[in-house]
């Protein structure tokens, strides 16, 4: 990996946003899920979350998300497991849904820890997963449709979070607060994606990239690597 590509990786892990997140909520069109993802990525986020209880599903899912090996997804058996696991990292559960007490999303503060939960294409969030959440948002509409895409109105309300914590100082970070494993991850399939795909083919731990960006690695990781076997 060049010094230039080292660097972009490097810079992009300290502005990841790690408490700051989408759960989709049985989203099951796959160019939706992709821009979910696309946008997560764009705005600093390192994790999603996808509700899906059905195998099938969340092997679409993962197939949808290959197209961005940056961000991370979770999938969850159901909406209680799901919005449990978020709770318990202190984050307000914002459910996009058209209610009496539903408020528009530009008056929330997204500089506290917060997932943003949308709802299938079709039926919207569950009955269940609205119990659940913190607040109701809206996307203020004018004209006569009533809602727009969901990953529309993810990147609207995504790209307001950011606007927020950018303002707040919150992509000043140099360094990145990621577990270095994590970390470690990132930097060998984002800097050598060749040598991550054949080391996972053969079932080899990744090597440590250095502070100047090269695999550190001993002589018999090399000569697996390099044989013809698996």
């Amino acid at each position: 990996m060049n010094a230039q590509r080292f660097a972009r990786i490097q810079e992009m892990l300290a502005l990841r946003q790690h408490d700051l997140t989408v759960c989709m909520e049985q989203v099951h069109k796959p160019h939706n899920v992709s821009a979910v993802i696309r946008t997560a990525d764009a705005v600093g986020i390192h994790e999603v979350h996808a509700v899906w209880p059905s195998q099938r599903m969340k092997v679409m899912v993962s197939s949808s998300a290959g197209s961005n090996s940056w961000v991370k997804v979770k999938t969850h058996q159901n909406i209680t497991e799901a919005v449990s696991h978020l709770k318990a990292q202190n984050m307000q559960v914002l459910a996009t849904n058209l209610s009496d007490k539903a408020v528009d999303f530009r008056e929330i503060d997204y500089t506290r820890p917060t997932c943003i939960l949308m709802g299938q294409e079709k039926t919207g969030i569950t009955a269940e997963a609205l119990a659940l959440a913190d607040q109701d948002i809206i996307v203020p509409m004018v004209g006569m449709v009533q809602s727009l895409n969901v990953s529309v109105a993810s990147a609207l309300i995504l790209y307001e979070a950011q606007r927020q914590r950018q303002n707040a100082g919150m992509y000043q970070r140099t360094y990145s607060t990621l577990e270095e494993d994590e970390q470690q991850r990132l930097l060998f399939e984002g800097g050598y994606p060749v040598l991550a795909r054949v080391a996972k083919q053969k079932g080899l731990p990744y090597p440590r990239v250095n502070q100047q960006g090269e695999v550190e690695a001993d002589p018999s990781w090399w000569a697996t690597m390099q044989s013809t076997g698996k």
